[in-house]
């Protein structure tokens, strides 16, 4: 699934639909290293602008090949007990979360940094950072892991 989301505050998240981020995934380690917080019921994802962005959820059987072109590359857990995604921005109303049907249970998540031009919608060109697609992709998983970056991207990379 293709999707345009509004990265306010430079980040966007994906959650189960039972649950609410509350910022506890953002440690210092987090920002500095793994461009995610990880939540019990959900990720934050760290976005280069806080500005409409691009990004792709895909459900793939097992781990898929790791895409070449990603800057930066992260893997965590993501309980899903309701067997039902939203995708949305912090300041995103209700009716603007998007959502994404799976089996209940738990999934690994991959969020990878791809370089990339600017959204195909207006956006603004008054925020400074890169534009990238964030490409998350996730599989189910019966085991238990924590955070993993698999490709470490520029110490500086947003705005």
């Amino acid at each position: 699934m293709h999707l345009v989301v509004h990265a306010d505050q430079r980040q966007f998240s994906v959650r189960d639909s039972g649950s609410r981020l509350d910022g506890s995934g953002w440690t210092a380690l987090a920002v500095e290293s793994h461009r995610i917080g990880a939540e019990p019921g959900g990720l934050a994802i760290a976005t280069a602008r806080s500005d409409l962005v691009e990004s792709s959820v895909t459900l793939a059987p097992a781990p898929p090949a790791l895409i070449v072109e990603a800057e930066h590359v992260v893997e965590a857990d993501l309980p899903v007990p309701s067997g039902k995604l939203v995708i949305s921005g912090p300041a995103d109303y209700p009716s603007q979360e998007k959502f994404f049907a799976v089996l209940p249970g738990r999934y690994r998540v991959r969020v990878s940094y791809v370089p990339a031009g600017p959204p195909p919608v207006d956006w603004n060109d008054h925020e400074f950072g890169a534009h990238y697609r964030y490409v998350v992709e996730l599989w189910p998983s019966s085991s238990e892991s924590g955070v993993e970056v698999l490709r470490q991207g520029a110490a500086v990379w947003d705005g």
